[in-house]
């Protein structure tokens, strides 16, 4: 079942007729500005949901893609909702795709099921254990690296990790260990942690180094914040708590857009960690109040 009413929180979304598919010059009064868009047919779905910095460039460029001629027969109207900024762009369109599950989007639909890797500390040996959604707290504990849509997939990748670092298969939990160590040492892919022909430190210094590039980064802050975008005097801020996108508020109509969705989500995670992290995005905390005044804001502690 579609929930319509997201559409109408965002309080500020513009719809386009398409009169004729042939003339291009009708998208000219798409907005040339960061945005979503959101072609529908008939039906009760949206046929697809994307986001660009140009929006009339994007849509025009879906019109002239001979691949997607079945979704533009289709379509019978474009709505569009213009953000401040390619941040509030992202998140609002990994957000509504979710939330509308459109016929022709496949990237940035929700995972049913989440799952990562945990390094367990058992007598000062790590052993890495796969957690599944309903134990996961991403980002708010350390040690936790990877997210993948299955355990299968999460034990693939030790798997993979393991053979590339010559990590015991049996220590990892991947394997049984016989008298004789692992079925590694024999292969001579295992370098003897099972059986004591390498110390276990060097061996969980070795899985920790092969795991680095997967860390899930622990939030780094202690509340919430928002992300603020501008405009000109357009100002949105988008306010987020523990990797979760929590809404939009919007100096043109000094209302916040809320959203409902606030288990952890991949993607909205993925857009977030690495601006944050490098610190390449405007950062406020969120335990201020925001008023629109004129042109010009003012912010009150």
């Amino acid at each position: 079942m579609v929930d319509q009413s997201c559409l109408e929180k965002l309080k500020c979304v513009k719809k386009f007729m398409i009169k004729n598919f042939a003339d291009l010059s009708d998208i000219n009064t798409l907005p040339q500005k960061s945005g979503i868009y959101i072609f529908w047919g008939e039906g009760a779905l949206p046929l697809y949901i994307g986001k660009s910095v140009n929006i009339r460039s994007r849509v025009m460029s879906h019109m002239r893609a001979a691949d997607e001629a079945k979704m533009i027969a289709q379509s019978r109207r474009v709505e569009y909702v213009e953000t401040a900024g390619e941040m509030g762009a992202l998140l609002l369109e990994a957000w509504l795709i979710k939330q509308q599950s459109p016929l022709y989007n496949i990237r940035l639909r929700r995972l049913r099921s989440l799952c990562t890797i945990k390094l367990i500390n058992t007598l000062g040996a790590l052993t890495p254990k796969v957690i599944t959604r309903q134990d996961l707290e991403v980002g708010q504990e350390e040690g936790m690296y990877g997210l993948f849509g299955s355990t299968h997939s999460a034990l693939k990748k030790l798997r993979e990790l393991a053979s590339q670092h010559n990590l015991c298969m049996g220590l990892l939990g991947l394997e049984k260990i016989s008298k004789r160590g692992c079925f590694g040492v024999q292969l001579r892919n295992c370098q003897g942690a099972c059986v004591g022909l390498e110390d276990r430190v060097v061996h969980d210094q070795r899985l920790q180094q092969a795991l680095i590039d997967l860390k899930i980064h622990v939030w780094p802050f202690e509340g919430s914040i928002h992300v603020v975008e501008q405009e000109g005097n357009w100002v949105q801020r988008h306010h987020i708590n523990n990797w979760r996108y929590l809404g939009t508020w919007c100096s043109k109509s000094n209302q916040t857009s809320t959203v409902d969705h606030h288990q952890f989500d991949l993607d909205t995670y993925k857009i977030l960690v690495k601006p944050i992290m490098l610190g390449s995005v405007n950062i406020e905390p969120a335990n201020f109040n925001v008023q629109a005044q004129g042109e010009g804001l003012i912010v009150s502690e």
